[in-house]
């Protein structure tokens, strides 16, 4: 008696769970997928309910079995789309890139460029002592929002994340000079210190990478260049603990003379 009680509330759930599976095959096999219309609308029934690789699969087979329909291409763009939902931003740079070069003049192509930019950007390491190697990658992507599509509505989204890359790099640089000036290799140290200004001014490294250069060029004997670099930094940023070090330094070295 104790096992039917069990089993009962089972019992009466069969016929829901039979229901349910008819509905949900039935659904889908309605759909005639032989023309462009129905085998696009059965990848976006599969991609509704995140059976993302079957929808991966049928909007494949609809670029496949119908090149010259328009649902061709939006197919390409929902295959990159679904990648970039799943965070596979390799594949996903790669198939909008594909179509971009495509569709040059497609409707969407800003936001396919903007789309590009974000899966490089994403793609990006959390720590600047890593290889940043792709973000050249990105900031070309967002440049060509900025200038060949700044009336759209990715431009304010794309500057904001190209300011975060050019500051990832600005601190990588700063990090090597000073790996460099710590082990008083002061030749490699001083170039990396005046890329840094010439290349990432106003990126919050300028106090810091102008007093490192000035040590540097002391160091190597260069005491035109590092006086110099002292009297930018008296000049633009004497509110600085690294203005009252390099004034020590400076009194040190007889640099004012």
């Amino acid at each position: 008696m104790n096992a039917f009680r069990l089993l009962n509330p089972l019992i009466k759930l069969i016929p829901l769970i039979a229901i349910f599976a008819f509905t949900a095959c039935s659904s889908t096999d309605d759909i005639d997928t032989s023309t462009a219309e129905g085998s696009f609308k059965l990848a976006e029934k599969y991609e509704k309910d995140e059976r993302y690789e079957e929808a991966l699969a049928q909007y494949n087979d609809t670029r496949t079995k119908f090149p010259y329909s328009k649902l061709s291409s939006e197919s390409t763009l929902r295959i990159a789309e679904i990648h970039f939902k799943r965070e596979s931003f390799v594949e996903a740079e790669a198939v909008y890139l594909n179509f971009k070069d495509l569709h040059p003049r497609h409707a969407q192509i800003a936001r396919v460029t903007f789309r590009l930019g974000e899966s490089v950007f994403k793609q990006l390491p959390d720590t600047i002592d890593r290889d940043l190697s792709v973000a050249t990658r990105a900031i070309f992507y967002f440049d060509e929002i900025l200038n060949t599509y700044s009336t759209s509505e990715f431009t304010t989204e794309s500057l904001k994340l190209k300011n975060q890359i050019i500051k990832m790099l600005a601190e990588k640089e700063y990090y090597i000079a000073q790996f460099y000036f710590i082990r008083e290799k002061y030749d490699s140290a001083l170039g990396r210190f005046e890329h840094v200004l010439a290349k990432y001014p106003g990126n919050g490294f300028n106090s810091k990478a102008l007093y490192g250069a000035m040590v540097s060029a002391y160091n190597t004997k260069d005491k035109p260049k590092a006086k110099r670099f002292f009297d930018e930094l008296e000049k633009l940023h004497k509110a600085t603990s690294e203005y009252k070090m390099a004034s020590d330094f400076a009194k040190d070295k007889s640099l004012g003379q």
